[in-house]
């Protein structure tokens, strides 16, 4: 993949994209951990554990890329993909974690710890929209994890505001999971035409988008039902 090339920047965008919709937690995360703090060693915090976090990111997902050259592996990566773009329809995720480090190096401890066991959706989903490309990874990473964190507020309150983004985010989420899932060496045979390829990209987006919004559709009217 050449550098600036199409292909290139909208593997770019798409990374991007995708930290954005799955990253925001990561970010609130820091900004929780922060408070718990003296107020002069908040930026501290923030700094360092977007720093750490970064760095942890960029690593694992390096792993991951690596890992997903074996065959088999990247079928096994698509399907993945495919249950969590189905799972980030139906829900509305909450912070779940309970910051009690009140130190400086106790925060960025719980920072990476959460931010490791959070970002496992999101390492699987760059790594397959990286399609190999290390530099994708790196930049995508480096460009869009400092955005989420010091604009978590602003982009949880889009998503509050526009529930479509999370649509949309899903989608992107699926495309990429069937792009993984077509370039697998098990796979990769059946589809011998770029007209292949695309079908089955959007039979795979329509069908998951189907699915997740029919049944989140369903839960809600179970919900007011029983409420």
């Amino acid at each position: 993949m050449e550098i600036l090339s199409g292909e290139f920047l909208t593997a770019l965008v798409t990374i991007i994209l995708i930290d954005l919709v799955l990253a925001g937690d990561n970010a609130l995360l820091i900004g929780l951990v922060a408070k718990n703090l003296p107020k002069s060693q908040q930026k501290k915090v923030i700094f360092w554990g977007t720093f750490c976090a970064i760095f942890v990111r960029i690593l694992l997902t390096l792993v991951a890329v690596k890992l997903l050259q074996y065959d088999g592996l990247l079928l096994v990566g698509g399907i993945l993909l495919l249950y969590i773009s189905y799972k980030l329809l139906l829900t509305e995720e909450d912070m779940d974690v309970k910051p009690s480090k009140k130190n400086f190096w106790g925060a960025i401890g719980t920072i990476l710890l959460a931010d490791v066991l959070m970002g496992v959706d999101n390492i699987i989903a760059v790594a397959g929209a990286a399609q190999g490309s290390i530099l994708l990874v790196i930049i995508g990473l480096i460009v869009s994890i400092p955005i989420v964190v010091w604009g978590s507020a602003f982009v949880t309150k889009l998503m509050e505001k526009f529930p479509i983004i999370i649509v949309f985010g899903s989608a992107l989420l699926t495309w990429t999971a069937a792009k993984m899932i077509v370039k697998d060496s098990y796979v990769s045979p059946f589809f011998t035409t770029q007209e292949a390829i695309y079908t089955f990209e959007i039979i795979v987006v329509g069908v998951v988008m189907i699915i997740g919004l029919s049944v989140k559709y369903l839960l809600k009217c179970r919900e007011v039902v029983t409420n």
